[in-house]
């Protein structure tokens, strides 16, 4: 599983210095974890307010953001369980984290997240990358 994770950073952040501090890292894990609690309660005005302007424009609503979760991340909407694992560094004011979870069904994922700081100092999510993890078979 770890190899995955290290393998999905290293092609999601190319080449770029590994200098994430630990107050970026707990701000962004605090935002990816808003969301994902705002799935868990139902909440969309929660779990949209996390995603970046440029995701948020894509939407014409919350409740449109999570239909489109529901549609196509159905592993993050509805997780049993999740946890964080690697976070680097990506150019500029970005940074990939890797959150392994399962869904409701007992299936292990790897969502890979993409955030970028906000001008506010705030993290919000650009992205959201979901695999299977290695070695699940459903």
């Amino acid at each position: 599983m770890r190899g995955l994770v290290g393998g999905l950073l290293l092609v999601m952040v190319g080449t770029a210095a590994w200098a994430v501090d630990d107050g970026d890292r707990s701000a962004a894990r605090a935002t990816i974890e808003r969301q994902l609690e705002a799935f868990k309660k139902n909440d969309p005005a929660t779990a949209y307010a996390q995603a970046a302007p440029q995701i948020q424009s894509m939407f014409s609503s919350p409740e449109t953001f999570l239909a489109m979760v529901e549609q196509g991340y159905k592993p993050v909407l509805h997780s049993r369980s999740y946890s964080f694992d690697k976070t680097e560094d990506a150019e500029g004011d970005q940074l990939a984290q890797a959150v392994m979870l399962q869904d409701d069904e007992g299936v292990d994922w790897m969502a890979l997240y993409l955030l970028q700081k906000q001008s506010d100092g705030q993290w919000r999510i650009t992205g959201c990358h979901l695999k299977k993890a290695p070695g699940t078979s459903a």
